[in-house]
C-alpha cells in the first residue's frame, strides 16, 4: 500500500511528497516485526532504487513468504532524485544534516520530522547510500562504536564485504542512523557503489542480505542465498590515500584488489606537460576497498582507502 508521510506546498502550485510502500503479510496476527528500508536521501546516490525494486518485486512474487511488515521508502528527497543533486536543490541543504528535524521549523525540517515519525516502532532500519560520483565503494556497513555491539552482529546478515567501525566522535549527530540508533530503531547504513549509476552485482549482493536479514528476524521464511562473512574493521586500520597534485588519476589497481606497502596504485598525470606530477603508493599492505572514479584531481583529493592487513585471495 502506497502512503504518503509528508506533503508540503512548493512554488508554482506544486506539491513534495515523500513517499513509501508499506507490504505486510496475507495472514497477520498483530504481533509482526517491521523492517524499513531508505534510500534517496541524497538525489545522486541511486544504487538504492534498484534494491528498492528487487526486494519489491521478490516479495510481489512471494506473498506466502512474507510474515512480518516491511516499509519501504525509496525516495527520501525526490527533488534532488530528479535534478541529479546531492542535497535539496532549492535550499542547497544536505538532507541528512538535519534529523531528527522538528514540526515547527521550515519545510525541510518538518520533512525530516515526519520521516523519523514514521520509521519509530520499526524493529530494524536499513538506510542505503551510493558513493558520490569520484569514488567508488565496495558494499559496506558503517558504523559508530558507541552502537557497534548491538550493530556488528546484524551487519554481518547482509552480505557486505567489511564492517567499518568508526570512531563515535566522527559521526555526525544530525544524520537519520544516529538518530534512529538513539531513538531505539537499531539502524545500519550500508555504501556502496558510485554515485549517478547503478552497479547491479553490488544491488543483487544487498538483497539478497536484507532477505537473509529478514529471515533471521522471522519477517521472511522463502529461501534466502549464502551470505558472506564480512570483515569487521577499526578506523585504525584503514590507509588514506590523497592526491599531493593537480592533474589526471589513472589508477594502476582495481577496487578490492590486495597491495603492498609502497605498492604502485596509479599517478596523477599533467596532459599539458606530459609529466607524471605524483606517483600514488599505498601506505599499507591491505585492499583497496574505496577507489577514486572520477579522473579530474585537485591537491588534497582522496584517491583511495586501503583496509590494511586483509588480503582477499
Amino acid at each position: 500500500m502506497i502512503e504518503t508521510i509528508a506533503s508540503v506546498d512548493l512554488p508554482v502550485d506544486e506539491r513534495l511528497m515523500i513517499q513509501k510502500n508499506r507490504i505486510e503479510p496475507i495472514k497477520k496476527t498483530g504481533k509482526e516485526k517491521r523492517i524499513s528500508l531508505v534510500t534517496g536521501t541524497h538525489g545522486d546516490e541511486l544504487e538504492g532504487q534498484f534494491v528498492c525494486y528487487e526486494v519489491n518485486r521478490i516479495i510481489r512474487e512471494n506473498m506466502e513468504c512474507l510474515k512480518g511488515i516491511v516499509d519501504i521508502y525509496p525516495a527520501m528527497n525526490p527533488l534532488g532524485i530528479d535534478s541529479i543533486t546531492r542535497g535539496i536543490p532549492m535550499v542547497d541543504l544536505d538532507m541528512n544534516r538535519i534529523f531528527p528535524g522538528t514540526a515547527e521549523g521550515n519545510f525541510t525540517e518538518y520533512i525530516a520530522s515526519r520521516i523519523i515519525d514514521d520509521i519509530i516502532g520499526s524493529d530494524m532500519c536499513v538506510d542505503i547510500h551510493a558513493s558520490n560520483i569520484y569514488l567508488r565503494e565496495m558494499p559496506q556497513v558503517r558504523i559508530s562504536d558507541d552502537t557497534a555491539d548491538k550493530l556488528v552482529p546484524y551487519a554481518k546478515m547482509i552480505n557486505v564485504d567489511f564492517v567499518w567501525v568508526h570512531a563515535s566522535a566522527t559521526v555526525l549527530e544530525s544524520t537519520l542512523a544516529h538518530s534512529l540508533n538513539m531513538m531505539g530503531v537499531p539502524t545500519l547504513v550500508v555504501e556502496m557503489g558510485v554515485g549517478m549509476r547503478i552497479t547491479k552485482e553490488y544491488c543483487y549482493q544487498l538483497v539478497d542480505g536484507i532477505f537473509n536479514l529478514m529471515h533471521e528476524m522471522e519477517i521472511w521464511d522463502g529461501s534466502v542465498n549464502p551470505v558472506r562473512e564480512p570483515i569487521v574493521s577499526q578506523d585504525g586500520e584503514v590507509g588514506y590515500v590523497n592526491a599531493d597534485a593537480s592533474g589526471i588519476f589513472v589508477p594502476r589497481v582495481s577496487i578490492w584488489q590486495s597491495v603492498e606497502k609502497g605498492e604502485h596504485i596509479g599517478d596523477i598525470l599533467n596532459p599539458l606537460t606530459g609529466l607524471v606530477e605524483h606517483r600514488l603508493v599505498s601506505p599499507m599492505a591491505g585492499t583497496v576497498f574505496t577507489l577514486r572514479e572520477y579522473p579530474i584531481v585537485y591537491h588534497g583529493s582522496l584517491i583511495s582507502r586501503v583496509l590494511g592487513g586483509v588480503a582477499i585471495c
